[in-house]
């Protein structure tokens, strides 16, 4: 895996309260203090962020937002702007998860415009990307990457994209307990490598880290990192547990 520091992040969604947030953080700093190889991140709700900081601050565990807006300020009621993010803690921002994609019409025109703004504040995105289930059944898995690639990343130059993370989330194995088998899992991984080398060339495409995310569980996440270009886990449902996640990251 040559540089690539294994990296697995936890999406906590739409869940915990900021107690329920400070509670389940705590457990897992005190579960992952002896992890060294493994970079890791929570990303709570927005409104836990601050709460979570003061209890990761101090440790491994990174700080990181399932989203943010792509002005700095404004008259933009109920979002949250990048520089709010970096004032709370956070290192990482998700950007254009699936569940953005579905149920709040992002786009990758807007996924764009987020990652643009991520960078140009200092946070690191987690760019998400995959297919669904039809467009897998209709072969369509490469071409439909290969737009989120192209139009997600348009206009960024590599300094911008030396920054990010990839996530690689097919739909239709997101909080399903479908997985994608883990040379399904390759082939894709690969293919988004060598995406990021036509466009950026060999050095940045051997640096750039991508994740797997689809229904990861203690019980699969060794054989997936197993695979070359599977560089960590953006993990959803097990990562609310402190327990199973810890468990997640100590799979070496």
């Amino acid at each position: 895996m040559g540089e690539r520091k294994p990296f697995i992040a936890g999406n906590w969604k739409m869940f915990k309260t900021a107690r329920e947030a400070m509670e389940t953080a705590t457990a897992l700093v005190n579960r992952v203090s002896d992890v060294t190889g493994v970079e890791v991140m929570i990303a709570p709700n927005f409104t836990a962020l601050t709460a979570v900081y003061d209890v990761v601050r101090e440790s491994a565990v990174r700080l990181g937002a399932q989203n943010l807006f792509w002005e700095a300020e404004g008259a933009f009621t109920g979002e949250t702007s990048p520089n709010m993010l970096r004032d709370v803690g956070c290192r990482y921002v998700i950007i254009g998860h699936s569940e953005r994609r579905q149920y709040f019409g992002e786009t990758d025109q807007t996924v764009n415009k987020k990652i643009k703004a991520a960078v140009e504040h200092g946070l690191a995105p987690i760019f998400c990307v995959g297919e669904t289930e039809n467009d897998r059944e209709a072969k369509k898995t490469f071409s439909v990457l290969d737009k989120q690639v192209q139009n997600g990343l348009k206009d960024l130059r590599s300094d911008d994209v030396a920054m990010l993370v990839i996530a690689y989330e097919p739909v239709w194995a997101i909080g399903t307990g479908k997985t994608a088998s883990r040379e399904q899992v390759q082939e894709v991984h690969n293919f988004l490598r060598s995406l990021i080398e036509k466009k950026y060339g060999n050095e940045l495409a051997n640096s750039i880290r991508i994740q797997y995310g689809g229904s990861v569980k203690p019980n699969n996440i060794k054989a997936l990192m197993e695979m070359p270009d599977v560089d960590g886990a953006l993990v959803g449902g097990a990562s609310l547990d402190a327990d199973t996640f810890s468990k997640i990251i100590h799979f070496q």
